[in-house]
């Protein structure tokens, strides 16, 4: 077992077999094996990891973890439970993925006024009806991170036309800005042309990736879409009116500004590869990996 030493990243199931050892050296945990999940969420409750950094996890309370600094919930019904599950950590988080976690009024308050938000640096909320339902505090969280923020993340946030000029409002100070991802949400190609615009003054954006305007598509498409309804649109009327948006940006002189409309999951250049087809070959390298451990496991006992 020595090998685990050097560990910077361990499943939930060595987390189980060996928290001794696991609470020595690990800084990162991947939590999302279902199994072994409830056990696994205990030793994070009751064990202290004075050097863990960053989770994905299911929502428990985090009063142990000291040192957290990126959490990822995503998926987790969370409704009405930010205040208990972020109110404990210890340091500010830099990192967090709350996308699709159903939240009301309560955790958008608590997350626009809590400590963290002054220290975010990538902070994902898609699946939120944001502007419409909690228009203050979002755009409250917005000002608070405005110093930090990198990467935000609001794909299928029922953003509407109606909504750009707010939206604006809201992302005008975060001047540090380098990535926006707003695909899945219902504008026009006037919104987005008004949006771009507004973007384009922005000195350190460098990547925007924008849903397929709302023109391509039969009038009365319903949203959010699935991948079947998403992929048939007018590609033609597509390739245009993404034209005229690089124009926008070419008339600000930001031709640094790349942008693009991933329909399944965000485009790496280095790897030529989407996010979902790269997730699909990590899962099954995964599952790989923890079979060869748990085969080493074995012949160590």
């Amino acid at each position: 077992m020595g090998t685990m030493r050097s560990l910077r990243f361990i499943s939930a199931e060595a987390l189980v077999s060996h928290p001794q050892v696991a609470r020595q050296s690990l800084d990162s945990v991947a939590h999302n094996l279902y199994p072994l999940l409830f056990k696994a969420s205990y030793l994070l409750e009751q064990v202290g990891f004075p050097r863990l950094a960053s989770l994905t996890c299911p929502p428990r309370p985090l009063i142990k973890m000291t040192q957290l600094t990126e959490l990822s919930v995503a998926f987790s019904t969370l409704t009405g439970k930010i205040p208990t599950l972020l109110g404990p950590l210890q340091t500010p988080l830099r990192v967090l993925d709350l996308a699709n976690c159903a939240l009301n009024h309560t955790d958008m308050a608590f997350l626009a006024d809590c400590a963290h938000a002054a220290h975010l640096e990538v902070l994902d909320l898609s699946g939120h009806n944001l502007v419409s339902l909690y228009p203050s505090t979002f755009f409250r969280l917005l000002g608070q991170a405005s110093r930090t923020l990198r990467i935000l993340t609001l794909e299928e946030c029922g953003i509407v036309d109606s909504h750009v000029g707010v939206l604006i409002l809201g992302l005008s100070p975060c001047h540090r800005l380098r990535q926006l991802k707003f695909v899945g949400n219902p504008l026009s190609a006037r919104a987005l042309r008004r949006l771009f615009a507004a973007l384009s003054e922005l000195p350190e954006l460098r990547c925007i990736e924008f849903p397929v305007p709302k023109d391509c598509y039969p009038e009365g498409a319903a949203y959010p879409q699935d991948e079947l309804a998403m992929s048939k649109f007018d590609q033609q009327k597509y390739d245009e009116i993404a034209e005229e948006l690089r124009a926008v940006l070419l008339r600000a002189d930001r031709e640094d500004i790349q942008v693009s409309t991933p329909l399944f999951g965000s485009f790496d250049p280095d790897i030529q590869e989407t996010s979902n087809e790269l997730g699909a070959f990590l899962l099954q390298a995964f599952k790989t990996a923890l079979e060869n451990f748990s085969r080493a496991l074995k012949q160590t006992e």
